[in-house]
């Protein structure tokens, strides 16, 4: 298939001017500043010399001779400038200093107390740049009993009560695929950023967001938390109104719950119209009490069917949502991403095809938005530019920074 590539012009940038200043790491903090870039602020990443981003030097690599160039690396920042400074020197904290003079937005996901290590915390910024927009993420806050537990997904996914639910009262735990609490994270702190920089530039008051991980997944469950949180106790059994099912070699997921005619068109589906009128599934309260029996009639009406596409057309020609299940290798070649420009082609030196990544998940004024630049590639590949074009540091200052070991460029 034919690959979307960057556009040579970029179309009008919702950020454009914002510069942010990005200590972040791994993918909650770095997913949050690439839609930033998306949208067309100038990113700043901070990385350790020799180190970086320990994301990375995880497989597979972009590179044959490299191994500090991952894909999972590119795609969550690509757009983005890279400076390796060493926070450890002394003479780094200036370099940071007049970083953020420049920065409108500082973003970071260390655990609490880190960036106080270093004097880079809210408080100490804000000192010199008072209309700062300054963000942390982390797993479980920066206040609170649990503020110094390390997080992962995995451990705030156990954490938060969505393992547990996710077992349907009767599976075995385990780890989800998704990365969900960081995804979240980086996406309600992107949205928050963006609300702050409104009153930055009305009335030029700054922020300090703090965005936990765990709250994060507990907002986005819909039905546990609001019971529990109103006195009423939840099932845990698989959900009701949702059905997946083999037909064949593939499977069907369908909604049969949700909507107030959903059942009836899935009646006409079936052509029963004898269970509109059946006691045990005539009301939404009794599908849910009865919905062993209904997922068994529903199970054995799609064993009818020959094939799973035929049973998609039957659905579908009564307005029954219903998808087949899809594997990851189907949708990275699908039409419909294709068409949506889901996964555009970023240009990198050592790899003629180019690194396909994942474009932001909306559409700006009708086309996709995705990064305006080459892939990420080497640790401290902008430190030069950054240090000459956006802090004016001369020649000499530059090569002396380096010559200390504050400072590494990639060239």
């Amino acid at each position: 298939m034919t690959h979307p590539s960057v556009a040579t012009s970029p179309p009008e940038r919702l950020l454009e001017g914002i510069v942010v200043c990005d200590f972040t790491r791994v993918l909650s903090g770095p997913y949050c500043t690439r839609l930033l870039a998306d949208l067309g602020a100038d990113v700043i990443k901070i990385e350790r010399p020799g180190e970086g981003d320990e994301v990375r030097h995880i497989a597979p690599q972009m590179s044959p001779t490299a191994s500090d160039q991952s894909a999972y690396f590119a795609r969550i920042n690509a757009g983005k400038r890279s400076i390796a400074i060493d926070f450890t020197n002394p003479q780094a904290r200036d370099v940071v200093l007049d970083l953020v003079r420049k920065a409108d937005v500082v973003v970071e996901n260390f655990s609490p107390g880190v960036m106080a290590k270093y004097q880079f915390d809210e408080p100490s910024l804000r000192a010199i740049k008072p209309d700062l927009v300054y963000c942390s993420i982390s797993g479980f806050g920066q206040t609170g009993p649990l503020r110094g537990l390390q997080a992962y997904a995995h451990l705030i996914n156990a954490f938060s009560g969505m393992m547990d639910l996710d077992r349907s009262g009767f599976l075995a735990p385990k780890a989800s695929n998704l990365q969900a609490a960081d995804v979240l994270a980086g996406a309600h702190a992107f949205g928050a950023i963006c609300a702050a920089l409104i009153r930055q530039i009305r009335c030029g008051q700054g922020a300090y967001l703090d965005v936990s991980m765990l709250e994060c997944l507990i907002c986005a469950d819909d039905v546990n938390f609001p019971a529990l949180l109103n006195d009423t106790p939840i099932e845990r059994k698989p959900r009701v109104g949702m059905v997946v099912q083999a037909i064949g070699d593939r499977h069907v997921a369908m909604q049969v719950g949700g909507a107030a005619n959903m059942w009836a068109r899935m009646v006409e589906a079936m052509k029963r119209p004898d269970l509109i009128n059946d006691q045990r599934f005539a009301t939404t309260a009794a599908r849910r009490a009865n919905w062993g029996e209904l997922m068994t009639l529903i199970a054995d009406w799609l064993g009818t069917m020959k094939s799973a596409d035929e049973a998609l057309e039957t659905l579908g020609a009564s307005r029954v949502p219903a998808v087949p299940m899809m594997m990851a290798e189907e949708i990275v070649v699908h039409p419909h991403l294709a068409h949506c420009k889901a996964f555009p082609v970023l240009s990198h030196p050592q790899r003629p095809q180019g690194v396909r990544v994942t474009a932001a998940p909306f559409q700006l004024d009708g086309e996709a938005v995705v990064p305006q630049s080459t892939a990420p590639w080497r640790i401290g590949e902008h430190t030069r530019e950054v240090l000459g074009s956006v802090l004016g540091y001369d020649a000499a200052r530059i090569a002396a920074l380096q010559a200390g070991g504050v400072v590494k460029s990639a060239d």
